[in-house]
């Protein structure tokens, strides 16, 4: 977490600067006031990421020995042949078509989606994997 910090108050030492400058050079106060308040944003991210970084356990990125997994968690459990994330792909696709198209569309998709979310919700309540 230290390195974060680290980049994000050197960002923001790098927008203070552009902000200076294009403030000087532009004479535009909209964008000027912009890139402080972009400032300031990072600043704050960039001291709590620091002031954390104290507090916490050394995580793998602070260590540059480290492999890319040691700092791997478990990720979770996604079910190998579940069919309804293609129902609900396909339903986000017509929602999405809808609004492009036309609203009547979502008469068909509402459907897709809700058939699609409660499967997907209630798929290890029912039939062969009932109990996993």
């Amino acid at each position: 977490m230290k390195i974060q910090g680290k980049m994000f108050i050197w960002l923001s030492v790098f927008i203070l600067v552009v902000a200076a400058v294009y403030g000087y050079w532009s004479k535009e106060p909209a964008g000027t006031t912009a890139l402080f308040l972009a400032f300031g944003l990072s600043i704050m991210i960039g001291f709590y990421l620091a002031f954390t970084a104290k507090r916490v356990d050394v995580g793998a990125q602070d260590n540059k020995e480290a492999d890319v997994a040691d700092d791997a968690g478990e990720v979770g459990f996604f079910s190998p042949h579940s069919w309804q994330p293609l129902a609900l792909g396909l339903g986000g696709a017509l929602a999405f078509l809808g609004v492009a198209v036309g609203w009547w569309i979502m008469y068909f998709s509402a459907p897709v989606i809700l058939v699609g979310l409660f499967g997907w919700v209630f798929e290890y309540y029912r039939g062969e994997n009932r109990t996993q």
